[in-house]
């Protein structure tokens, strides 16, 4: 009941109310919530069932937009738009997406070229994802493994935090699935919820390390069994639930505006499991990106 509670909690850390500012527009009013405030502000609102985004540089206010022409075509005006709100700087707009963590990311940096005193801020109670894929080996430290040999696994992973552009805390849903072989006859389906924390929280790389708090386990295993006093192998299948605690660590390498080079060390040790006897060599290679 205990981690229960504190994974709600965690889970709600990210939720804050938000502020909101009337502007007029073109003679119509809105209701704009200030999600940065720099050399631009960037503004934004739900109007309509619609996300509707706005950049104000002095007292100008304009309205990013992204209409479609009668081929259906995007045309993507809000890159020009930024690119005539930025002369200063050549700062590009080709990936830039109409959303807010991308529209965040251009914003901040500009706004951190302009001055380099600028903090880069955002306003709190947005959630943003990011979604790995992974591949790598693992010698399932807390399985029985007499010869010690590693299996492939491979897996995705969604992460969820709060919105902005170096994030210290996250939460994670990781589903994995390590492949039998036939030096070591055992396979894992994983569902697992865990926690991150960056140590090291920089625009180039981060460093962090993770807790899975909770698991759901599909195992097939070849085991030896007696039955009258023979012993045979038999696969035996089995699914269960484990709150274990396992820990482990990992870097993320940003390699472009939106994505990044992941490499973890997992399974190092565990609080409520036991390590049967072989030091982790669970290691993974993936591509993480926002979402």
């Amino acid at each position: 009941m205990k981690t229960t509670s504190a994974i709600i909690i965690l889970c709600f850390f990210v939720f804050f109310s938000n502020a909101q500012t009337t502007y007029t527009i073109q003679g119509v009013p809105y209701d704009l919530q200030t999600e940065i405030n720099g050399t631009i502000d960037l503004l934004w609102n739900i109007i309509d069932n619609e996300y509707r985004y706005f950049a104000k540089k002095g007292d100008s206010i304009v309205e990013l937009t992204n209409t479609r022409d009668t081929t259906k075509t995007y045309q993507e005006e809000y890159k020009s738009i930024l690119n005539n709100l930025t002369p200063e700087r050549d700062i590009p707009t080709d990936a830039v997406k109409l959303t807010l963590p991308s529209l965040r990311n251009f914003v901040n940096d500009y706004n951190a070229a302009m001055n380099p005193n600028y903090m880069e801020n955002s306003k709190k109670g947005m959630v943003q994802g990011r979604l790995l894929l992974f591949g790598g080996i693992t010698n399932s430290p807390f399985v029985n493994n007499i010869e010690n040999k590693s299996n492939p696994i491979f897996g995705g992973e969604i992460e969820v935090f709060e919105a902005n552009n170096l994030p210290r805390h996250s939460l994670y849903l990781q589903l994995s699935h390590r492949l039998s072989s036939d030096d070591f006859q055992y396979s894992e389906t994983q569902l697992g919820l865990g926690y991150r924390f960056r140590f090291i929280n920089a625009k180039k790389v981060n460093i962090y390390a993770n807790v899975t708090a909770a698991t759901y386990n599909f195992t097939k295993q070849m085991r030896t069994v007696i039955i009258d006093d023979v012993a045979t192998e038999r696969e035996v299948k089995d699914n269960f639930f484990e709150v274990p605690f396992i820990f482990g660590i990992g870097a993320d390498f940003k390699v472009s505006s939106n994505g990044f080079i992941t490499v973890s060390y997992d399974e190092l040790f565990a609080l409520t499991i036991d390590n049967e006897g072989n030091f982790s060599t669970h290691i993974t290679v993936g591509y993480k990106f926002n979402l």
